[in-house]
């Protein structure tokens, strides 16, 4: 089988994986469920989650490898991306306006089964042979779920996330970035993959505490200075704003046509490309932010599940948005390729929409500067999944070697064509998804009684450890824990 064939092949595959009869209802069934079961804790207890996590950013506790606010950032490193600017210029380009709002919807449910991932990364998390945590689906898993299936679907989890990241979270990340500073700068592909191989390898011999000290300053940076740029523009176009809402809730419903003869978007097309494009962005469901959760020092797993949901907040309700209503309210959208007739491609919409906007050169560099440092942050956050699962599969002597290898795959990504590369990507962050979600169901009730118990006590999660201890104490499920975290 040819290059061609092969991503043909993949292509497809891709589309049962992503189509309407698996991970869609799957997806937004398990969301929704959790969502119920939880009391619509993504709402109820938003404010309380972004106040402890952006403001307070840790727990007086010494038990994790990282600060709160640093395994946010870190799990934010790998989800705000390429797919918050090529992602969804592609939704939209496909799916029409009305992906934004399956994008929307991906996210508002999505964020109680980010909480529900993140809790029990914490609740199962491990001391590996170096002294570090290490958790997620790998772990929880196996340890939640008795038996064969449970060490079935962790070992199952472990395989594809160490496959996913050498695609999505390194190749395609380190491709964007140099082809775009290429196109930009005529900087030389092979020159952008040395500098960038380097500087990946520098942070990663740091492991987690480097990983997540970088983070926690170029995160918060990279997003106020790209929403700031989409802000001006939406400001500029304020007259245009409300129709471009409007327009995203009816096509959501209705279908959209695409410009210049594009494919036609159903509602179906609409859904599709709306969850996929936000799965892709946000990760919900995914199982791996339940990996940097894992590592954050925090006085009880809910208190860490509930600042990891924040994480699909800022990534799809803000940072998306932004994106996908400059792309609408500049028109981009609807505009063709003068030379073809055709729709102007979705690599490059977003950056036509921010030049349309901005003055001057602003747009250009707004994005391509936006899309440098988003893909960057990806393979630093990407690169920290698949050591976890690494280590998971072979032990900590397999985590030096990673990392070696995860470096020079970056220089490879920034030279190559990826075609293959993305369909295999889309592949396997799917395949990722279904036994995470499978599992998610299964410790439904566990996570819902502990919660729910936590809660009872801590409701604006304002306690001290001193207190959580008191109030907690007595538990079986605290008293595992903690048990767990002494052993250590």
């Amino acid at each position: 089988m040819n290059l061609d064939g092969l991503e043909s092949f993949l292509g497809d595959i891709g589309g049962i994986v992503w189509g309407p009869y698996l991970l869609i209802p799957l997806l937004l069934g398990t969301g929704l469920y959790l969502t119920v079961r939880l009391g619509g804790i993504q709402f109820i207890r938003l404010g309380a989650a972004l106040r402890l996590g952006l403001l307070k950013r840790s727990d007086d506790t010494t038990d994790g490898d990282i600060t709160q606010f640093q395994a946010l950032t870190t799990a934010m490193a790998a989800t705000v991306g390429t797919g918050n600017i090529v992602g969804v210029a592609t939704a939209i380009a496909i799916g029409g306006p009305g992906a934004l709002f399956w994008m929307w919807i991906t996210a508002l449910v999505g964020m109680a089964s980010k909480y529900s991932e993140a809790f029990l990364g914490v609740r199962f998390r491990v001391t590996d042979a170096a002294g570090e945590k290490s958790g997620g689906p790998q772990y929880y898993l196996e340890r939640g779920i008795p038996g064969g299936f449970g060490k079935f679907l962790a070992l199952s989890f472990a395989i594809f996330a160490v496959c996913a990241c050498f695609g999505i979270g390194n190749m395609t990340q380190g491709n964007s970035i140099a082809s775009n500073l290429e196109r930009s700068f005529l900087i030389p592909t092979w020159a952008t993959g040395i500098v960038l191989a380097g500087m990946t390898m520098l942070v990663l011999i740091g492991g987690i505490r480097s990983i997540g000290s970088v983070t926690a300053r170029l995160v918060p940076g990279m997003i106020i200075f790209y929403v700031l740029g989409a802000l001006y523009i939406l400001l500029a176009n304020i007259g245009d704003v409300p129709g471009a809402i409007g327009l995203v809730f009816s096509s959501a419903f209705t279908g959209s046509s695409a410009a210049g003869g594009f494919i036609g978007s159903t509602i179906m097309i609409a859904v599709q490309y709306g969850v996929a494009r936000g799965i892709f962005s946000n990760e919900s469901g995914m199982g791996s932010a339940a990996i940097a959760a894992a590592s954050a020092q925090t006085a009880h797993p809910v208190r860490q599940g509930l600042v990891s949901m924040t994480q699909t907040f800022i990534d799809t309700i803000i940072v998306v948005t932004c994106t996908g209503l400059v792309i609408i309210t500049t028109g981009v959208w609807t505009a063709t390729d003068p030379a073809t007739g055709e729709q102007i491609s979705a690599a490059i919409m977003t950056g036509e929409a921010f030049s349309h906007g901005l003055p001057g050169e602003w747009g250009h560099w707004v994005v391509t500067i936006g899309l440098a440092l988003f893909a960057y942050s990806t393979i630093l956050g990407w690169a920290y999944y698949g050591e976890r699962n690494v280590e998971r599969l072979v032990g900590r002597g397999g985590v030096m070697p990673f990392r070696v290898l995860f470096s020079l795959i970056v220089f490879i990504g920034c030279t190559v064509q990826l075609g293959v590369v993305w369909n295999f990507s889309d592949v396997m962050n799917g395949l990722m998804a279904i036994p995470n979600l499978i599992g998610l169901l299964i410790l439904s009730g566990l996570i819902v009684r502990e919660t729910r118990l936590y809660l009872k006590h801590d409701p604006k999660l304002e306690a001290n450890t001193e207190e959580i201890e008191a109030f907690m104490k007595g538990d079986a499920g605290w008293d595992e824990w903690k048990r767990n975290e002494r052993s250590a």
